[in-house]
């Protein structure tokens, strides 16, 4: 007599259960082995395991693709060390948070601090102001003329707001400095004119016309690079310009007591060329040259 047969829609799991475990071991299993066992060949384990790098202690200090932050328990930028560019994840260079501002050159409005609201700031920056206030930071902090254009001396965007009789023709019958928020005193007393006021939070200043104004500062005039007043896509990048670099080497050599020409050479010595030798620009990696210089240093 034969064997009785299994109903079908037992042997159906049963199948399927089969097909689970083969494709658990294949994909599950053998699959990541095999792609760890290649990732650590030589050539390939550095990068594998995440570009580690280490000081001459022997610990491990960063990675050479992530960069990171140089600055004290307040969050100030440490001065016998070179400065990355900066970061827009989280709250700098926080590779779990990895994310830009999403902000484009139309981004000219500041959200205002609500003054009822007095132990938070729920301020927001425009691009513009964030610009503005980087360089001027960067220009305080390196000795240098921060001052660019279309900001004002305190390092906000130099944006009015216009209201004319007409919408946008007629005559101007109010001015309001649209990122300084009151009682600070405008950056300029009048336009065409007409007194310029302070901003107020709250207050709705979207019939006026928004009006940059360029101001002293000149782009020609400002040592600041690009690099250093904007964050990267991933707010990870580890390098910066050599521009940026050279900016920093007085500061650095006076915080630890060094020749700059001596510092000028390592800069130098840690530049990257473009990939390739004619894709993208020179780089230098900020972790890289501050471990060099705390070995040069000691």
């Amino acid at each position: 007599m034969a064997a009785s047969r299994l109903p079908s829609f037992v042997r159906q799991h049963l199948a399927a259960l089969r097909v689970l475990t083969v494709l658990t071991v294949l994909t599950g299993i053998a699959y990541p082995l095999a792609i760890t066992g290649i990732a650590q060949l030589p050539g390939l384990r550095d990068k594998a395991n995440g570009s580690l790098v280490t000081n001459t202690a022997g610990q491990v200090v960063g990675s050479s693709k992530l960069g990171q932050l140089f600055t004290d328990s307040d969050g100030n930028p440490i001065a016998k060390y070179f400065q990355p560019r900066p970061s827009a994840a989280g709250a700098g260079y926080d590779p779990t948070s990895t994310s830009a501002s999403n902000l484009g050159p139309e981004s000219m409005v500041d959200t205002l601090d609500d003054p009822a609201t007095k132990d938070t700031d729920e301020s927001k920056q425009s691009l513009l102001t964030q610009v503005c206030a980087r360089s001027k930071a960067v220009g305080d902090l390196e000795g240098v003329n921060g001052r660019r254009p279309y900001c004002t001396a305190g390092g906000v965007g130099a944006v009015l707001s216009v209201f004319r009789t007409a919408g946008t023709t007629g005559t101007i019958t109010r001015v309001v400095s649209i990122n300084e928020q009151c009682p600070t005193t405008p950056f300029v007393a009048t336009y065409q004119g007409v007194k310029v006021e302070c901003a107020t939070f709250g207050a709705d200043y979207t019939a006026g016309i928004l009006v940059p104004i360029k101001g002293p500062g000149k782009g020609t005039d400002n040592p600041v690079p690009p690099d250093a007043v904007t964050a990267s896509a991933s707010g990870l990048d580890p390098d910066i310009s050599p521009t940026y670099a050279y900016l920093q080497v007085n500061r650095v050599a006076k915080a630890r007591g060094l020749d700059p020409t001596t510092l000028h050479h390592l800069v130098k010595e840690h530049i990257n060329g473009r990939a390739l030798g004619f894709m993208g620009e020179p780089t230098v990696n900020v972790l890289d040259l501050n471990l060099a210089l705390d070995k040069a240093a000691s």
